[in-house]
Parts: C-alpha cells; structure tokens; sequence
C-alpha cells in the first residue's frame, strides 16, 4: 500500500501534516502558564469564529450550488420529455392521417374515424398532456356516426 493512499489514523504524527503542525504548537503552548493560555485562548476565539463563519458560509453556498444543479438538471429532463411527448404526437397525427388516406378508397367511414375527432384528442394528449370528457365524447359520437353509416351504405355480401 502506497504511503500517500494511507488513512491518517495509520500514519505517523511525523508523517502526517496536521497532526506534526498540532504536535508542534501544542509542545509550544505546554510552557505557558495559565494566564497565558486563557489570554492567547481568548485572543484566538475571534479568528476561531471567523474561520467557522467562513466555513459555514462556504457549505451554504455549496448546497445552493448542489440545489442549483438539480434544479437544471431536472428542467433539462422536463425540456427533454416534453420534446419527446411533441415528436410521439407529431408522429401518431401523421400515422393516422397516412392511414386515413390509404383507406379512405376503401373505407371511408374508417377514414373518418382516423382524421377526425379522434386525430385531435390524440394530439390534444400527446401534445398538451390533457384530456377534456368533452373530447371523448365527440371521439366517441363521431366513431358511432361513421359505423352506422359505414354499415348502412356498404353493399350487400354477394353470394
């Protein structure tokens, strides 16, 4: 195992920097009497409370920045689906218009159903992401127009 990969808890006091600059400044205060000590405690506090200001100050602005990013990547993935949910609408409309056309020779009450009010309460959902009971009501009246005269108007089966 490589020296640098080493947990500090394995390293030498030597070895490591903080514990060799700890070890150096508490050698340097053990010769201090008391008054000394509470005098140079009480002269260092206010930079003590400086540096943990700072320090909070700091890990605030990280969870911002943290909460920033996935805030972004969240509207990056929202963009992306709404996109992808235009592109499946656009291409159902054109599916079902294509398919209108092809059997519009033979089927003309199919083609009614596939280009009309059921084309636009697809889209409407794909597209808009909503749906309206007054939509499938209109999908659902038309579809039984286009059957009863589809039915009605075909010619008898030949026998």
């Amino acid at each position: 195992m490589n020296r640098d990969e080493q947990l500090p808890a394995e390293r030498t006091p030597h070895e490591d920097p903080v514990l060799s600059a700890a070890m150096q400044v508490a050698m340097q205060w053990k010769e201090l009497d008391a008054a000394h000590l509470a005098a140079a405690m009480s002269a260092m506090e206010p930079s003590l409370q400086r540096e943990h200001l700072e320090r909070m100050v700091r890990l605030e602005m990280q969870r911002e920045a943290v909460e920033r990013d996935r805030r972004e990547r969240q509207g990056q993935l929202a963009y992306r689906r709404r996109i992808a949910e235009l592109i499946v609408g656009a291409v159902v409309a054109l599916m079902m218009l294509g398919a209108g056309v092809y059997v519009a020779r033979d089927s003309w009450w199919l083609s009614t159903l596939l280009c009309g009010p059921s084309l636009l309460a697809l889209v409407k959902i794909f597209v808009l992401r909503r749906s309206d009971s007054s939509d499938m009501a209109a999908v659902a009246g038309a579809a039984r127009r286009s059957t009863n005269a589809g039915t009605s108007q075909q010619p008898p089966p030949s026998i």
